[in-house]
């Protein structure tokens, strides 16, 4: 059986971001939710409790932050996409999964996409 690996888990980090089909709908920022489970490179058994040896949560809440407020877009799945990419470019991670929640239908509590990639 296979060991499933460690994981760091940004939970709801809201972000402000231009996203939607209309250019109406992208004319303001609005609210979105972003959750991320990371996969770090080392095990939490090699950190030996040194911080420099594992991910920085603050400095992946903020690169994802600042993403997010670039540009616009219309789709979340792009959104999503982004974000996995500059995790895993940026950061010393071996997987990313990012779940992104839109607060757009008003009788949803949420739409939402996940998307998981790999070194």
């Amino acid at each position: 059986m296979a060991k499933q690996p460690d994981q760091i888990l940004i939970s709801r980090l809201e972000l402000n971001t231009r996203i939607g089909a209309t250019a109406e709908e992208r004319s303001k920022p609005q609210r979105v939710r972003v959750s991320l489970t990371l996969e770090p490179a080392r095990s939490f058994g090699e950190l030996r409790d040194r911080l420099a040896f594992t991910v920085d949560y603050d400095a992946v809440a903020q690169a994802v932050k600042a993403l997010a407020a670039e540009g616009e877009r219309t789709l979340i799945e792009t959104l999503a996409e982004e974000i996995a990419s500059l995790v895993l470019r940026r950061f010393s991670v071996n997987a990313v999964e990012v779940e992104l929640h839109k607060f757009f239908l008003p009788d949803a509590e949420f739409t939402g996409v996940r998307v998981r990639r790999e070194r």
